[in-house]
């Protein structure tokens, strides 16, 4: 009898609001980084964080865009952050083995890394890098072009 070989958890967080190509291969990239036994668990960040990071509320709420992001390809589970914008809680239940940060990061990355040594913690953080210049490849950029086109 073959013993199972346990999965290697990666762990990716973001806002997903108004799902888009760019969420699409960052996710596939995040899945690939932990390779073939890879479980991909994603934090969606609650509405009351996103109006404290962003300034304004996203269009989808919170418990739609968690569900939109399960439903995708490479995500075994998405789960909705916690309140208080700290990922440690999260980092202390999941125990991921990778975190995957996207380019555009690099604060969350240094932050990411800060923690993780204050804890004493051993986790894998991969960069995710960037997949070319699209005209629609941010959610701003696509709230922007609706406005535009409906004006």
């Amino acid at each position: 009898m073959k013993k199972n070989k346990r999965s290697i958890i990666v762990l990716a967080s973001g806002a997903f609001d108004l799902v888009h190509y760019g969420h699409i291969r960052f996710l596939e990239e995040a899945k690939k980084a932990g390779g073939d036994n890879a479980k991909l668990i994603v934090v969606v960040a609650r509405d009351s964080n996103i109006q404290k990071m962003k300034g304004k509320k996203p269009i989808i709420p919170e418990n739609q865009r968690r569900a939109v992001v399960e439903s995708l390809k490479p995500v075994d589970e998405a789960i909705l952050g916690y309140s208080d914008i700290s990922l440690m809680e999260t980092i202390k239940r999941i125990k991921p083995d990778i975190i995957a940060v996207g380019y555009d990061q690099r604060e969350i990355e240094e932050g990411l890394k800060m923690l993780m040594d204050r804890e004493k913690i051993t986790v894998r953080i991969v960069k995710i890098g960037r997949f070319g210049r699209q005209n629609l490849d941010s959610s701003s950029k696509i709230k922007r072009r609706i406005l535009n086109e409906v004006s």
